[in-house]
């Protein structure tokens, strides 16, 4: 029989030190069942809030192929989009907020295309043994924190070492030998998505340690958020104004254009901010001019380069990790990236419009 909850696997894991010593980025996404712990943890996430756990839903439902936008932490349109369309499919309450039914049934799918891939194991794996096979029972070991090597499909010294620590806590044989049946039980060892925890000495004594991890992913997120904002001041129009760039995605370039329809750079911009109720000059040229300068670009700020005239004459709103959205003759409206080498040596510089 199988014994022991995932968060006593976490504790006597490799992973449970690991956690306490590395920066999240480092460790969180490559191990699901650890995930899992800290969205369980979260009483709810919503529209509006930023960090850690927001970023590994993000990265949860772009697994389960629901969103396909930047995972940046930050609840927006699209994150609550994606929990709706999962809402909507497994009938629960489609508000588009993260609680623990929506968590629940996430973490089940995930852990269903987890099980999946067991189903392809073609015969039992044991030491010296290299391939596909032997990458998914590091998967699955990889999964619970037992195996934080590289998933390179060699079953050497790490993957026993992980199948031994896997053993002792579960209390069946692994190190010599590893099925299919095998590994489907380890999956199905975790405890229970949809029972709360029991009360109990060692429920005591494990949620005080996945309260110790949760206050250290805590002080991280306050750290990071802080950072964040310290980095990128967006304004209070930005979500709203990057949303409405991205869903013009695709609409002809049109010399003078300023609709759907068709728009040149300019049209586009000042498209955008009325959508937002903000009045901005027409012309590129008066937008630089109007608008406020920074010293780098943030969420929702507008990016400017100097193309076919001295000054500034081509502009489009920045939407994060290097990217901006502009109506392009070639391509009308699409994302550019100022790292490309066109837009790097013709780049101006970044401004802000500022509200009154």
């Amino acid at each position: 029989m199988i014994n022991g909850t995932v968060e006593h696997v976490v504790k006597k894991s490799v992973l449970y030190s690991y956690v306490l010593s590395q920066p999240l980025v480092l460790y969180v996404d490559a191990y699901p069942e650890l995930q899992n712990e800290i969205l369980l943890k979260s009483e709810q996430l919503q529209y509006g809030e930023h960090g850690e756990s927001v970023r590994i839903l993000q990265l949860k439902l772009k697994k389960l192929s629901y969103y396909n936008d930047e995972i940046d932490g930050d609840f927006g349109l699209l994150t609550e989009h994606a929990l709706k369309k999962i809402q909507s499919e497994h009938y629960l309450a489609s508000y588009g907020q993260a609680d623990k039914d929506t968590i629940r049934t996430i973490i089940k799918m995930e852990k269903e295309r987890y099980l999946k891939q067991v189903e392809q194991l073609s015969e039992s794996i044991y030491p010296g043994m290299h391939g596909e096979d032997v990458k998914i029972v590091q998967k699955a070991l990889q999964y619970f924190g037992y195996y934080e090597g590289e998933l390179d499909g060699i079953f050497g010294p790490l993957t026993k070492k992980a199948l031994e620590i896997a053993e002792e806590e579960h209390g069946i044989e692994l190190s010599e030998e590893v099925t299919r049946d095998d590994l489907a039980s380890l999956y199905e060892s975790g405890r229970d998505e949809n029972d709360q925890s029991a009360e109990g000495p060692e429920n005591t004594e494990v949620n005080q340690d996945a309260e110790e991890v949760n206050s250290t992913i805590e002080e991280k997120d306050q750290q990071q958020e802080k950072e964040i904002k310290k980095a990128e001041v967006t304004a209070s129009y930005s979500q709203g104004a990057v949303e409405e760039a991205r869903a013009m995605i695709g609409s002809p370039y049109v010399w003078g254009g300023e609709s759907p329809g068709g728009f040149d750079c300019s049209g586009l911009i000042q498209y955008i901010f009325q959508t937002q109720n903000i009045t901005i000059p027409r012309t590129v040229s008066e937008v630089w001019n109007f608008a406020e300068p920074v010293d780098s670009p943030s969420i929702g700020d507008l990016v400017f380069f100097e193309t076919y005239k001295p000054g500034p004459s081509h502009m489009g709103i920045y939407i994060g990790n290097g990217e901006f959205i502009h109506a392009g003759e070639s391509s009308g409206v699409d994302i550019g990236e100022l790292s490309n080498s066109y837009w790097e040596t013709r780049y101006l510089g970044a401004k802000r419009i500022i509200q009154e």
